[in-house]
């Protein structure tokens, strides 16, 4: 099998010839810290908007050949050119949204272009581009079908508190719904648009990412999260079914409160079930069963960090003991590959995951 084939298997709930691979998201740091056991010539660690031209093609290029050389069975892609810098700390996306880049580089949203019923009623959302799938492309072109495609959506409640603010939209839950379903609304259709778009590029896998829990629950209650969230992204994962895609829901921290809703609404699979979250990948796995394909659990927070290539490996072969029978495990990290982890503990998991995950029938 080659990683698309892999990938798509495990989906289904089905086994491959063996557990795939898959890196949700990487930053820079741990692509050049892996991709000096691979090459030559790469830039010392610094964020990707202080890069000249010439070090972010040797970047990009150096995460394809990490895929390519620890044979990772899927790659993600996600939206490139919707933002334009303010300054060299600020940026704006197309909606509007204001961000200010945190110590690693990564935009947090901090001024909102929505506040009310009359805003949404003024305002004129952006339409999807296709120049905007850059990566996607270059990704398509680089592995010709041979691993899996992945996009990163955000989702409903996302899209909406950067649009509106966080505690603005939990307040808006209570004072004025029809405005919050408004949002959602408009949102979904902008997301239901770029399927279309993501489709015709050759997309394979749509993540769904939709943050939307802590530690040690949701950050909204399950009724909210029913009647605000779910019924949106629902329309997003059926229109993509319909177009032949397979449909991941990413979302940190606990979503036991949730879970059964997550269930029913029919994802194939679940990313990136942290384990300090009390996501415990064989407890998961237990209740899961085979309606969903379970993706992460190796934890970025302490072991990918801190821990020896030994607890690695060991941490890998606990994960396909726990939840890689009959299928429907996809190892990967707990979260992203950050800034913190330890390169060869994540080679360390890579090579764990086709070492130990081959399948008796194969």
């Amino acid at each position: 099998m080659n990683g698309r084939e892999r990938i798509l298997t495990a989906l289904e709930c089905r086994e491959a010839d063996r557990v795939p691979l898959y890196i949700h998201g990487i930053n820079e740091a741990p692509i050049i810290g892996i991709g000096r056991h691979l090459t030559d010539g790469l830039p010392e660690p610094k964020q990707f908007h202080e890069m000249d031209d010439a070090e972010k093609m040797k970047l990009l290029d150096t995460l394809f050949l990490i895929h390519e050389e620890f044979d990772i069975d899927g790659a993600t892609s996600f939206e490139i050119g919707h933002e334009e810098a303010l300054d060299e700390k600020t940026i704006r996306d197309d909606w509007g949204v204001v961000y200010t880049r945190n110590p690693h580089g990564l935009p947090v949203a901090t001024s909102h272009p929505l506040s009310s019923a009359a805003d949404l009623a003024a305002y004129t959302p952006p339409e999807p581009k296709a120049e905007h799938l850059l990566l996607l492309n270059l990704e398509k072109d680089r592995f010709q079908s041979t691993k899996a495609l992945f996009w990163l959506m955000r989702g409903s409640f996302v899209l909406s508190w950067r649009l509106v603010g966080m505690t603005n939209l939990m307040m808006k839950m209570f004072d004025d719904p029809g405005f919050v379903h408004g949002i959602a609304e408009m949102v979904t259709h902008f997301n239901l648009q770029q399927l279309e778009l993501l489709v015709q590029a050759g997309l394979d896998v749509l993540v769904i990412e939709d943050d939307i829990a802590h530690g040690t629950s949701t950050l909204i209650s399950p009724a909210q999260f029913a009647e605000f969230v779910n019924p949106y992204n629902r329309r997003v994962v059926e229109q993509a079914h319909k177009l032949g895609l397979k449909v991941v829901r990413h979302s940190d921290g606990n979503l036991w409160p949730i879970m059964d809703q997550l269930i029913e609404i029919g994802y194939d699979g679940l990313n990136p079930l942290e384990p300090d979250a009390g996501m415990e990948l064989k407890k998961v796995k237990d209740y899961c069963g085979d309606k969903m394909c379970l993706l992460g659990n190796i934890d970025c927070k302490e072991l990918l960090c801190d821990g020896t290539l030994e607890e690695v490996t060991t941490a890998v072969q606990t994960a396909i003991s726990d939840a890689g029978e009959g299928g429907g495990l996809i190892i990967c990290s707990s979260n992203s590959l950050h800034p913190g982890v330890a390169p060869e503990n994540c080679i360390a998991m890579f090579e764990a995951t086709r070492k130990f995950g081959i399948y008796a029938n194969h």
